[in-house]
């Protein structure tokens, strides 16, 4: 890569980071109008679930081959190909008058998505020295951070004050923007050599990742039976078990699995899903404390995640100095061990806590995810060959939809389960008592992700760290 395109990393890593927020922004806006919608199209407020869920399938099934589109038709064609998509379908998506036609067009929203998201970070790792990756990857971490927290402020305001529709119609001047400037600063990265897709493996990673994300949304929703639930989580996981036995032994597989053969890889790969499965966790919880527990409205409630937003963004300047000054594997045990700390002390919340310590807690859990997420999405690549980083992205990418939608998965299961143990113990099974049991379930997940980290050496990544 010559020098003059390593330096022009930070307007890059910006125009991503502002596509990942668009999109993710999009992922869980619209939970905030499903009533307004089902009245719009006249079917139950339930039925809406659908459009979630197969925006979501759509994701999960494409992110798989985003890798392979990017090297057969470069990553700026690709990118801004997918931004042009994701805008488009937004405009359709505001002017749909059915459920069937509002749901085709989140399915068109989702091929734009799952091209955006993961071939925009595949550009920037490929355009940008490892000694700043640091910092690029912290443009791109807080997306993921944010927009699940300002979602339910902004859809609950578009919706009450303005229209449904309005949650689609905001992505078109964002998206056109992102248009014009990918088109002018986008480098069109590529792969050394064309190969031939993967069919077998394309199908059986799509279908397993369909039917495993399925079962996690009939989980979030509650609209199956557990047996259901169950033998769809089962199905998906004997599928993708295949499917890596066929990526194991193919000539030119869609995805390499030997890149988990580079230890920091490996390690943060699975250390970080438990990670983001308790943060994944946390906003399906939180709300519904406030609101069932606590009784507050659900504009209240969702007051209450700006701290948590606040704690993101205002440690975000100070997340590279920190990992420059201790390292990978010291900076991920701490926010691992106080992000389960955070969430632990969310069990102890009742209706009359004060505020002030509901809202230092919150933006405490805000600051410690934030560097945990940056640290975990920066040194999963630190190791990683320039060769194998399509094939690292593409299963990052992958392993991070699943964690973090399997996150509110076990947020639901971790609620349904608090009510027997907290009848058991004396806790009552309604008002706090759950809440109480699934938090600290919910805790346990970032305490896990610390023997990953404990096992990293003592300098991992310091190829990223040096001055």
């Amino acid at each position: 890569m010559p020098e003059n395109e390593q330096k022009d990393w930070r307007p890059l890593a910006l125009l991503v980071a502002g596509a990942f927020f668009m999109e993710n922004l999009d992922g869980t806006i619209v939970v905030t109008a499903t009533q307004r919608m089902a009245h719009t199209f006249g079917v139950p407020a339930a039925a809406l679930n659908l459009t979630i869920t197969a925006y979501l399938l759509t994701l999960g099934v494409l992110i798989p081959v985003s890798g392979w589109v990017a090297d057969r038709f470069g990553g700026r064609t690709v990118f801004t190909l997918a931004i042009a998509v994701f805008t488009l379908a937004s405009a359709l998506c505001a002017t749909s008058t059915s459920l069937p036609e509002l749901t085709a067009m989140r399915v068109l929203q989702g091929v734009g998505g799952a091209m955006m998201v993961p071939v925009g970070r595949l550009v920037v790792l490929r355009a940008t020295a490892k000694s700043d990756l640091i910092t690029a990857i912290a443009y791109l971490t807080w997306p993921a951070l944010a927009a699940p927290m300002v979602a339910p402020a902004v859809g609950g305001a578009l919706t009450t004050f303005l229209s449904w529709r309005w949650i689609f119609l905001v992505n078109l001047p964002l998206g056109v923007v992102a248009l014009v400037i990918a088109l002018r600063i986008v480098p069109d990265v590529r792969g050394p050599e064309r190969r031939a897709l993967d069919w077998w493996g394309f199908v059986l990673t799509g279908l397993g990742v369909a039917v495993f994300v399925g079962g996690l949304e009939t989980v979030t929703a509650g609209s199956a039976s557990w047996a259901l639930v169950v033998a769809a989580l089962v199905a998906g996981g004997a599928v993708l078990a295949v499917a890596v036995r066929h990526l194991r032994r193919a000539a030119h597989p869609l995805v390499d699995l030997r890149v988990f053969r580079v230890p920091t890889f490996r390690v943060t790969t699975v250390g970080g899903s438990c990670f983001r499965m308790a943060i994944g966790a946390a906003p399906f919880l939180l709300p519904l404390l406030f609101q069932e527990a606590f009784g507050w409205s659900a504009f209240e409630a969702g007051l209450m995640v700006i701290p948590v937003f606040v704690g993101n963004i205002a440690i975000k300047p100070a997340t590279t100095p920190i990992l420059r000054r201790f390292g990978f594997r010291r900076t991920l045990v701490v926010s691992d061990c106080l992000t389960g700390v955070t969430l632990a002390l969310c069990a102890t919340f009742t209706a009359h806590t004060p505020m002030v310590l509901l809202v230092a807690d919150l933006l405490a859990s805000g600051v410690f995810r934030s560097v945990g997420f940056t640290a975990y999405n920066t040194i999963v690549f630190a190791d990683v060959p320039h060769e194998q980083m399509n094939n690292a992205n593409t299963l990052a990418s992958t392993i991070q939809q699943l964690s973090m939608g399997l996150g509110v998965a076990i947020g639901a299961l971790a609620l349904d389960a608090g009510a027997p143990i907290a009848r058991a113990v004396g806790g009552g099974s309604a008002g706090r008592g759950p809440f109480v049991v699934a938090f600290l379930l919910v805790a346990l997940l970032p305490f896990a992700a610390v023997v990953e980290s404990v096992a990293l050496e003592r300098h991992a990544g310091s190829a990223l760290t040096a001055p």
